[in-house]
């Protein structure tokens, strides 16, 4: 009997035809995942210097005469707000405390009895057996008995307002940075007693040169680049001085950070980046950059083969990195260097055996 040879099907034909192109099928084996190399719009930037500041940096002052009594806290101590840090002697402040406090008495006595004696003259009036002239004097001494218990009330806030001029608090909670006086000595209203400033909120002044504060303004979006570290932190408002510099030409800008800002502290030099417009870049995770000391590197795959090529890494912004040299737009690489490594490596030790 003849022997008829069937067709092949085609699905196992083409699965042929595949495997016998090279490098076909890799792909699906590599034992990682990959990420497509993407062209991005991303703010263009300009770096400048920067300081930070105290948002909440004074000077307290006295608002009494007295000799300083006690001193609480000294520089470096941190205070927290509301707490005494200095206290000035008081007999004097006190005994005009007690004195509007007497006052006020003689004045709320007065003030009963001119009342008593107008509801009395009132209720005669009103029988007519006393003259209009009889009752407009009680109505005159009621209100000089009122104005009087109101000036002695008013003098007794006065006197208690001074008598806790003398304990001088905290404005704010903060750092202890100068202390201006000693213990024992002799203060007036306007002395100042101790600077200190806030770290709770902080700011990064900086000058921008004349050609750049129009596309800064535009764009009123910049970050401040921590020292010795690749984060950063994006300002939540910036202020423009409204005015340049006429001796450099440069504009001022404050950066406010967010609250309790970690990692700066006032005085510190520090880079600022301001957006100043847009251009498209080369990116890939993070995850994606291999760091072999100063060299910076990626896996790429392509057509299955597994490949270490040098980049040249630019801005970090979460979890994209930019590329400025190394790759093109549509290239894959892996997601896992380390994984991708040691398969490359495997790679080459079985082609070299072999070989």
């Amino acid at each position: 009997m003849p022997i008829t040879k069937r067709p092949l099907p085609l699905f196992m034909f083409c699965a042929g035809l595949l495997a016998l192109l090279p490098g076909a099928g890799r792909a699906a084996e590599l034992p990682f995942a990959l990420t497509t190399v993407q062209l991005q719009t991303l703010p263009e930037e300009q770096v400048l210097d920067g300081v930070v500041e105290a948002v909440n940096q004074s000077t307290v002052s006295a608002q009494t005469a007295g000799r300083v009594e006690a001193i609480l806290v000294d520089v470096n101590d941190f205070v927290a707000q509301g707490t005494a840090i200095v206290r000035i002697r008081n007999i004097e402040q006190r005994a005009g405390l007690e004195q509007a406090q007497a006052n006020l008495r003689e004045a709320q006595a007065r003030q009963i009895e001119a009342q008593s004696e107008y509801n009395r003259i009132k209720g005669i009036f009103e029988r007519q057996l006393v003259s209009k002239a009889q009752m407009d004097g009680a109505t005159a001494a009621l209100d000089a008995a009122q104005a009087r218990l109101d000036a002695a009330q008013a003098s007794v806030a006065q006197a208690r307002e001074s008598l806790g001029y003398t304990t001088i608090v905290a404005p704010y909670s903060g750092i202890v940075l100068e202390r201006h006086v000693d213990l024992g000595e002799g203060v007036q209203p306007g002395t100042p007693l101790m600077t200190g400033f806030s770290l709770d909120e902080l700011r990064v002044v900086a000058n921008v040169p004349q050609r750049l504060i129009v596309p800064v303004r535009q764009h009123k979006q910049a970050r401040v680049l921590l020292p010795n570290d690749d984060a950063s932190i994006n300002a939540t408002k910036l202020t423009f001085f409204p005015y340049a510099d006429p001796k450099s030409n440069v504009f001022k800008v404050r950066l406010y950070l967010p609250p309790k800002t970690g990692g700066l502290y006032p005085g510190m030099f520090v880079k600022t980046a301001f957006q100043v417009g847009t251009t498209q870049r080369l990116t890939i995770p993070r995850t994606a950059l291999a760091q072999r000391g100063e060299v910076s590197a990626v896996y790429v795959v392509r057509d299955g083969a597994v490949s270490l090529r040098q980049v040249r890494p630019g801005r970090a912004e979460g979890e994209t990195v930019e590329i400025l040299a190394g790759l093109e737009a549509g290239e894959s690489v892996a997601l896992d260097p380390v994984q991708a490594g040691i398969y490359l490596k495997n790679q080459q030790q079985r082609t070299t055996a072999e070989n």
